[in-house]
């Protein structure tokens, strides 16, 4: 199974990626093994999509990175958003 996943990162930027073990990527995110990920802490998984394929997933992934950062935000689930418009932060476009 493959897994395409947005990441909350510091700064209130958002990072989208791939991967088939979701708990050893996040990990391996935290321990700066991406250069995005090394400037931009991961704070918190919050989308996640479920594929057969890494070719499916690899497109999927694409599509997202393509989007606008309100267009990734319509993914995040509800009570993710509440959340983060209770408390919003300062950050980029990503």
């Amino acid at each position: 199974m493959w897994h395409v996943y947005i990441l909350l990162c510091k700064g209130d930027f958002l990072y989208t990626g791939i991967t088939n073990d979701l708990e050893r990527r996040f990990k391996a995110h935290q321990n700066k093994s991406a250069k995005f990920t090394s400037y931009n802490p991961p704070i918190k998984i919050v989308h996640t999509e479920n594929f057969r394929t890494k070719s499916a997933a690899l497109k999927r992934e694409a599509q997202i990175k393509k989007l606008k950062k309100t267009a990734k935000l319509a993914l995040i689930p509800e009570s993710f958003s509440a959340t983060r418009k209770a408390n919003p932060s300062p950050g980029g476009n990503q």
